[in-house]
C-alpha cells in the first residue's frame, strides 16, 4: 500500500501543473485491435479526466478502412503512404470512421467510468479541410508530376469551440478524422495531421502519439527520450529516422512550432503507457518539445 500511495505523491506535481488544460491523443495502431490494450487505453483517458485535464481523443482506423474495403470489393491505391480515395472510397471511409469506431471508443470510455462524445472534424465547425496535393517524381525522367490523391485532405482552419463545450460539461470529446471542406465536399483526413493541428489550436500542453514502436530510436537502437526540431533535422538528414517516422514527427515538429508545449511519441503497446509517460520522471518514449 505505501508503493502505491508513494506512486500518487510522485504523481501530485504533475496533476498540479496541467489541472485545466487539455492533452490531446492520436489513438490508432496495433492498440486499436486489442481488447485489452483499449480497455487500458480508456482508464487511462478517464484517470486523466477525472484529475482535472482535459483529454481530447483523435483517432485512426486505416486498417479497419482497407478491410471493409474488401469486404466490399473496392479496390486501394496508395501514394506516399496515402490512399487515394474517390468518392466511393471516401463514404466507405466516413462510415468506418464516424460510425463503427468512433462509437466503439465511446462505448469503452463509458465502460472504463467516463462519459465521452464521438464527433468528426464537421461537427460544431470543428475543422475545415482542404484538399491535399503531392507531388511524385517519374523515376525515369525525373519530373515531378502532381497526383490526384481525390479526397484526401488536410485541416486548414480549426475551431476549437464544440471541443470547450464537451470538455467544460464534464465529457471526452473523441474525434473521428473526418472533414469538410464548406462546399459540401468530405475529407478523409490523416488522424496524426488531424491531431496535430488540434493540440496546436488548443496550446494543448502535450500531444500524444500512440504508435507501435517505442519512440525514435538512434542508430543503435537506444531510445532517445527527448529532441528538438534541430536534432529531428539532423536525424533525418543522416538517416536514422525514416519511413513513417517521418510525417509523424513533421507533425510533432508542426504542433509544437504552433502552441502545442510538447509532443510525444510512444508505444501504444505497452500497458498505461501514456500514465508512465506522464505521471512519472523517468517517461516511457519521446518527447519533443520546441
Amino acid at each position: 500500500m505505501l508503493a502505491k500511495a508513494e506512486t500518487l505523491i510522485e504523481a501530485l506535481p504533475y496533476f498540479q501543473r496541467y489541472a485545466g488544460r487539455s492533452f490531446v491523443v492520436k489513438y490508432g495502431g496495433h492498440a486499436m485491435g486489442d481488447p485489452e490494450a483499449a480497455q487500458d487505453f480508456a482508464e487511462d483517458i478517464v484517470l486523466l479526466k477525472a484529475v482535472g485535464i482535459n483529454p481530447v481523443v483523435v483517432h485512426g482506423g486505416g486498417p479497419q478502412i482497407g478491410a471493409m474495403l474488401k469486404k466490399l470489393g473496392v479496390e486501394s491505391q496508395f501514394v506516399d503512404g496515402l490512399r487515394v480515395t474517390d468518392k466511393q472510397t471516401a463514404e466507405i471511409a466516413e462510415m468506418v470512421l464516424s460510425g463503427a469506431i468512433n462509437k466503439e471508443l465511446v462505448g469503452w470510455i463509458a465502460q472504463a467510468g467516463g462519459k465521452a462524445i464521438g464527433i468528426s472534424g464537421k461537427d460544431g465547425g470543428l475543422v475545415r479541410a482542404e484538399k491535399v496535393t503531392r507531388t511524385v517524381k517519374d523515376p525515369d525522367s525525373q519530373i515531378e508530376q502532381i497526383v490526384d490523391l481525390g479526397f484526401v485532405g488536410e485541416p486548414k482552419e480549426v475551431d476549437t469551440t464544440v471541443l470547450k463545450t464537451v470538455s467544460d460539461a464534464g465529457m471526452i470529446p473523441i474525434i473521428a478524422p473526418i472533414a469538410s471542406d464548406g462546399e459540401g465536399h468530405t475529407y478523409n483526413i490523416n488522424a496524426d495531421t488531424m491531431a496535430g493541428a488540434i493540440a496546436a489550436a488548443l496550446g494543448a500542453a502535450r500531444l500524444f502519439l500512440l504508435t507501435d514502436v517505442p519512440g525514435v530510436l538512434d542508430k543503435q537502437g537506444n531510445l532517445q527520450t527527448d529532441l528538438k526540431p534541430a536534432d529531428i533535422a539532423r536525424m533525418r538528414a543522416d538517416g536514422t529516422i525514416s519511413g513513417g517516422m517521418i510525417p509523424k514527427l513533421e507533425t510533432c515538429v508542426a504542433a509544437v512550432e504552433a502552441g502545442c508545449e510538447a509532443a510525444v511519441v510512444l508505444d501504444g503497446r505497452v500497458p498505461h503507457a501514456m500514465l508512465l509517460e506522464f505521471f512519472t520522471s523517468r517517461g516511457a518514449g519521446t518527447l519533443i518539445s520546441a
